[in-house]
């Protein structure tokens, strides 16, 4: 493990098919003026949102609601919530989705009373709020994102082509609870649920593509990587079984909690050049991860190859016996393919709306992040897009 780090966690889980009813414990310690938020209106549906209201108004609270939060939640769409919120003097902030509307909620827990442009303060110059923070709760409908136990929230500018994601420092920002019932994910249609399978397994590999030391974090990953490709095959076939749809909701939770991060660098890029495809496309975000990764990895391998290789040796099981690293690296990144091919996934970018023409687009929208096995240039980006488009 390198250096010195401290781990907290705040948020407060409530896990199974019968954990909404933990509203009643939790609606009480917050104020009575609750903004409920939430995507689509697939909550309306299905039912969630009638049993979710009944909590509300079971607790006295004065409810206000922001509807129609979207996969990639604009800023646009975050200064509304700002009004609405204020003019309902918000207390607290219910949100019930996926990580898109729990992002969004954690967004506006830092804005409504910040006396600047959110944007500018937290999105462009990374600033920490200094204002008062309200408080979130989450009703996760969606696994992937991880959303529901961290601080991080993505917000997408259209009108610069531009989506960030802040991980915000302060604990409080993190949902102080979240609710997590695996069947309230079974709704979802097949693409949905396979791009937050891929999600998952993204935010795994940009913790565990780092470093050079032996560090427990990698090995948590590990597993946490072999208990997602497990589950996921028995969901691609059957969407319906609990427990692997149990068991992927839990794995998304802890492959982005920070526990896994904790004593090593990580990576992001493929977050930064899907988060460019998305901000370009407003194409699914675990599909725009999925269409980038492969060209990314086999591009940073050789800078890395004791990693990749231990990658195809401890998640696929690849036997490097009489084979070179490169040859055992390479057969790991094979079996990654084919998984993700069975899955369904995107595997380039032109099926999600990007073309050559939108390359040096794609590379203005791109940060630059230094922790992984090689620090690229913007110059190399384009290459790795060029890539995806095959």
């Amino acid at each position: 493990m390198l250096g010195n780090f401290s781990y907290c966690n705040p948020t407060k889980l409530y896990f199974g098919e019968d954990s909404l009813q933990y509203l009643n414990a939790e609606l009480p310690k917050y104020g009575k003026n609750v903004v409920l938020i939430y995507g689509g209106g697939s909550i309306k549906k299905n039912g969630i949102y009638d049993d979710v209201v009944a909590y509300l108004e079971a607790a006295g609270k004065n409810v206000a609601e922001i509807p129609g939060v979207m996969p990639n939640p604009t800023l646009d769409k975050l200064y509304e919530g700002i009004k609405i919120a204020r003019a309902h003097k918000a207390d607290f902030l219910l949100a019930v989705g996926g990580g898109s509307v729990c992002d969004y909620a954690k967004a506006l827990a830092v804005s409504v009373h910040c006396k600047e442009d959110p944007w500018d303060k937290y999105y462009l110059r990374f600033e920490e709020p200094d204002c008062e923070i309200l408080p979130v709760g989450c009703v996760l409908t969606m696994v992937g994102t991880g959303s529901e136990m961290n601080a991080g929230a993505v917000i997408t500018n259209t009108a610069a082509r531009l989506k960030i994601g802040h991980v915000f420092a302060d604990e409080s920002i993190m949902p102080r609870f979240s609710i997590l019932n695996p069947k309230f994910t079974m709704t979802l249609p097949h693409y949905q649920m396979v791009a937050g399978i891929y999600d998952i397994f993204s935010h795994i590999c940009e913790q565990y593509f780092s470093g050079d030391d032996d560090n427990t974090s990698d090995y948590i990953s590990e597993a946490l990587l072999r208990s997602l490709i497990h589950s996921s095959r028995i969901a691609n076939k059957d969407p319906q079984d609990y427990e692997a749809r149990s068991n992927i909701m839990w794995t998304a939770t802890w492959a982005l909690n920070t526990l896994i991060s904790r004593g090593k660098s990580t990576d992001w890029m493929v977050h930064m050049l899907g988060q460019a495809v998305g901000a370009c496309t407003d194409a699914t975000h675990g599909m725009t991860l999925a269409a980038v990764s492969l060209p990314y990895y086999r591009y940073i391998m050789p800078y890395g190859l004791h990693r990749f290789k231990r990658f195809a040796v401890n998640v696929w099981g690849i036997d490097p016996a009489g084979k070179t690293d490169e040859e055992t690296a390479l057969e790991g990144l094979k079996a990654m393919e084919a998984w993700m091919r069975e899955l369904g996934l995107a595997m380039d970018i032109s099926v999600l709306g990007a073309n050559e023409d939108m390359l040096e687009q794609l590379a203005d929208a791109t940060r630059l992040l230094p922790g992984g096995y090689k620090a690229l240039t913007r110059d190399e980006v384009i290459r790795i897009f060029k890539e995806s488009l095959a």
